[in-house]
């Protein structure tokens, strides 16, 4: 069974090590997974990370969370399948390539469609597997032959395919509408990718002259530039200020073109003058009044934001701030600006480009929400999926509820290009309308003309990556067995993006929802709650502190700090946590391994020589167990992991260990091996109940414990099932009290200035103990003589500790001089008695208590408390020795 031979290094150094056992791990093929009818799946599709990305500290927590649940199900039996893959992010990385060539002095318009892609292609290859590589650095156990690109041969089919079908539905086509564009891009983006920031900005009051007449109506807008767009101005038709303009006309300043005023509710009468400027073709809500009330509309910015051919000359590609100031000096020389007014504001940016976004009216393509959104949202209700924390549920509910029409298409060449191709010549009625289709078609089928195109845009990522739940299985077989998959793990900022959009590829086109659960990570803070990002610089790269203190160490720590549903406070140096734990748990796997190379274990003893600690250790094994699998059950992966820490670093090591050392030194060589024995067994199977948290470290003690055959792994043991016999709750009772009896006494010595070399005579006022309970107290409290009765009497010149249903004395006279002790006790009383009084009149002045900061007066107050309790304690052990 172990392997004593084994050297075992003093501390543990996970440099080495970790790259050891993952390479064991790939060339054993430990991660791979191909349908098996004979065994049951367990599958989870990686959220695919942008070619453009480098590891953050929220991959390591969502992956950590992942190769948990992949790891824990892999030892419990299950045919895993965890396929890890890339998204190829049309914006992120259309971007970086666009910088890429500009550095070099190249343009994306110039070198053309076909050659730009092939400059995309050649940055995926060199810089888009990074963040995989990164990946493994953290142990994760995807099967990495499945590894899957949102633009591979088959899952591009798979996207032009779902569009094919789709369109033919009716549930895809094209209009015009208000969008959101990133002038950066030069592209379309979803309500998702705009991000809302505060912003100090103004309210220009702008006086616009009535027509026929000498008057003025006073508009306030933020957006001065849009003025040249304007085709009305609205009052609300309740406001008595405005009555009699409704009906009447502007001549609008510099443009000189007649707008109408009019009425409508959507006005708010307290914001600026009541009045507002209507600018249909840039503002969302100025649109939804156009289109009422019949107004024109009139687009004056270029795709770059500068302003177009519809502004009069002088504003010709001018940059919309720029045209702002213009337009504002001119009202001023005009007499037409009222006033300006600070105004703080929230302003759309978009995500990527990180400019403020335009409303722009663009020809777009939209897929229809409303059939596709209905049952997503019944399947959640319905608890088919369940989120983790529930809480989300409402969220998705309420986006659902209000879903709209989802633009799908994109102004970028990199991306999957929408199938979608139009006559040239258009000869026909029939051949001005598009052709949608998933081949290139040779000619017109309406005209015979071979001048064909294929539209320009691509479709925006998601539209490509909500297939990803079935997708990346491509055949028949492997949809059937691994789908649906069973856990999603996500960020919740995705929710809508992806997790929702998902649910409706699956039901749509699989009939089947994609995954079971969905499991929504924190969001990591710093230790000032500050989220996490590189433009705060206070996110630590992950490589460094795998570095620094090992990928278990980690894992551990990121998760130990991550309760379902809330934030994690994260800081470089908590990975101690993780360092340490892993130290105790070589620590004991060190201190096992020496006694057994003195000492072999012999399966053969490991029933024999039982007694009450070997009950106590199993059962709270299997409580541990019970309580663990509870946990992970309700997806309670920091509290799983506390339960087994505690039982770690508690149970086994601090007493399990400690208990086991009297044994050791038994005089009996069969005591001896047979605890050996089991102390071996049980800690093979505590190191597998900690492998899926930290699998580098429990691989290499599991080797070390044992003879292992060729590819045999930690990974592919078989996870301690629960066994409600091996509780015991008499014992553990029993052993609750015999360590808090053993807690006492070491209290005692340590009050009391004992020298640890003097061993004590103990008198202990309680039921008669069992001899191996005395024997154990003896040992671990350095006791020669233990007296126990229920009528007892305190000894004189004794110390004492008073517990449940039991008191212990500690006869004092012969281990230290009472009287130096006297006086050392004296004079820390007095001590604390002079700073008592300083405490006290501090909080007896009325002038501190309310003007002192909070937190302050109760750290005053926590003093006084703990002070008082210290003397308690001190003026009690002065009257033991009198």
């Amino acid at each position: 069974m172990e392997n004593p031979n084994q050297e075992i290094a003093k501390a543990y150094n996970p440099s080495g090590i970790e790259d050891k056992w993952y390479s064991y791990w790939l060339d054993n093929q430990v991660f791979k997974s191909v349908p098996d009818s004979n065994k049951k799946p367990y599958s989870i599709v990686i959220p695919p990370p942008n070619i453009t990305g480098m590891l953050t500290m929220g991959h390591i927590l969502n992956n950590s969370i992942q190769d948990i649940l992949i790891r824990l199900k892999r030892m419990q039996g299950y045919n895993v399948c965890w396929v890890p893959g890339t998204d190829h992010a049309s914006i992120a990385t259309e971007t970086k390539v666009i910088k890429f060539l500009s550095d070099k002095g190249i343009d994306k318009f110039t070198i053309g469609r076909e050659e730009f892609l092939k400059h995309c292609h050649e940055w995926k290859q060199k810089y888009g597997g990074i963040i995989i590589q990164q990946l493994k650095k953290l142990g994760v156990s995807c099967d990495w032959d499945r590894e899957r690109f949102t633009m591979d041969e088959h899952y591009y089919e798979k996207v032009i395919d779902a569009f094919v079908e789709l369109y033919n539905e009716g549930k895809i086509y094209k209009g015009y509408r208000l969008v959101n564009w990133c002038p950066v891009s030069k592209s379309a983006i979803s309500d998702e990718e705009v991000i809302p920031r505060p912003v100090n900005g103004s309210l220009w009051y702008m006086r616009y002259p009535i027509e026929d007449s000498t008057d003025f109506i006073i508009v306030a807008t933020t957006r001065p530039e849009t003025m040249l767009g304007d085709t009305g101005v609205a009052v609300n038709p309740n406001d008595e200020r405005y009555a009699h303009l409704i009906g009447k006309n502007v001549i609008l300043p510099i443009c000189n073109r007649k707008i109408p005023i009019f009425g409508d509710e959507y006005v708010d009468m307290t914001f600026g003058t009541g009045a507002v400027k209507v600018t249909p073709a840039h503002d969302v809500n100025d649109y939804e009044m156009g289109l009422r009330h019949n107004l024109e509309i009139i687009n004056i910015l270029n795709e770059d934001a500068t302003l177009n051919h519809n502004t009069p000359e002088e504003y010709h590609g001018l940059d919309r701030y720029e045209a702002r100031d213009k337009i504002v000096a001119r009202f001023q020389e005009n007499g037409l600006l009222e006033k300006i007014e600070a105004y703080s504001h929230n302003v759309g940016f978009s995500e990527r480009g990180g400019v403020p976004i335009e409303p722009y009216l663009s020809e777009q393509w939209y897929m229809k929400m409303d059939e596709l959104a209905a049952p997503a949202l019944q399947a959640v209700k319905d608890e088919q999926i369940r989120f983790y924390p529930s809480h989300w549920v409402k969220t998705y509910e309420h986006w659902m509820d209000g879903i709209r029409d989802w633009c799908i298409s994109r102004q970028l060449w990199w991306g999957h290009r929408i199938p979608v191709w139009y006559c040239e010549d258009r000869k026909t009625e029939a051949c001005k309308k598009p052709l949608v289709s998933k081949n290139a078609p040779a000619s017109c089928p309406h005209c015979g003309s071979t001048n064909m195109y294929q539209d320009e845009d691509v479709l925006d990522t998601w539209a490509s990556s909500w297939l990803w739940a079935h997708e990346v299985f491509p055949t028949k077989e492997e949809q059937d067995y691994y789908y649906p998959t069973d856990t999603l793990v996500t960020a919740p900022d995705i929710i809508f993006f992806w997790v929702a959009r998902m649910i409706m590829a699956g039901l749509h086109f699989k009939n089947a929802i994609p995954f079971k659960n969905v499991y929504f990570t924190s969001i990591i803070r710093d230790s000032q709650g500050r989220k996490m990002s590189k433009s705060l610089g206070n996110s630590p790269d992950p490589l460094d502190v795998i570095g620094q203190y090992g990928a278990d160490a980690l894992r551990f720590t990121v998760i130990y700090l991550a309760p379902l549903g809330q934030d994690v406070m994260f800081a470089t140096e908590k990975c101690e946590m993780g360092r340490n734990f892993a130290n105790k748990l070589w620590n004991a796997g060190r201190f096992l391994l020496m006694n057994l190379k003195e000492t072999p274990a012999d399966p053969k003893l490991a029933d024999m020589h039982i007694d009450s600690l070997d009950k106590w250790i199993e059962s709270r094994f299997h409580n541990t167990l019970r309580d663990f699998n509870t946990a992970i059950e309700r997806f309670e992966l920091n509290n799983a992991l506390k339960i087994v820490y505690s039982f770690v670093w508690n149970d086994f090591c601090d007493w399990y260990v400690e208990f086991m050392k009297v044994k050791l030194y038994a005089d009996d060589k069969e005591v001896r091996v047979a605890a050996l024995t089991r102390a071996s067994a049980m800690f093979e199977r505590l190191l597998q109940l900690v492998h899926p948290f930290m699998p580098f470290i429990t691989e290499e003690l599991w080797h070390l414990f044992g003879e292992r055959k060729a590819g045999e792994t930690i990974s592919k043991s078989v996870f301690p099932a629960f066994n409600e016999t091996k509780l015991a709750p008499e014992v553990e009772a029993a052993i609750e009290d015999l360590k808090d009896k053993i807690n006492g006494i070491r209290n005692i010595r340590g009050e009391m200035n004992l020298p640890p070399s003097k061993p004590l005579t103990l008198f202990i006022k309680s039921a008669p103990m069992g001899p191996d309970y005395i024997s154990y107290m003896k040992k671990l409290t350095r006791s020669e003589q233990i007296e126990v009765a229920p009528d007892i009497e305190k000894p004189a010149k004794s110390a004492s500790v008073v517990l449940k249903d039991c008191e212990i004395f500690v006869p004092l006279e012969g281990l230290i001089d009472l009287d130096i002790e006297k006086n050392r006790l004296q004079k820390e009383i007095d001590r604390l008695e002079g700073s008592l009084i300083g405490v006290q009149k501090k909080l007896s002045n009325e002038s501190f208590v309310q003007n002192a900061p909070a937190d302050i007066v109760e750290r005053e107050k926590q003093k006084l408390s703990d002070w008082q309790e210290k003397l308690n304690k001190l003026i009690n052990l002065l009257k033991n020795l009198q």
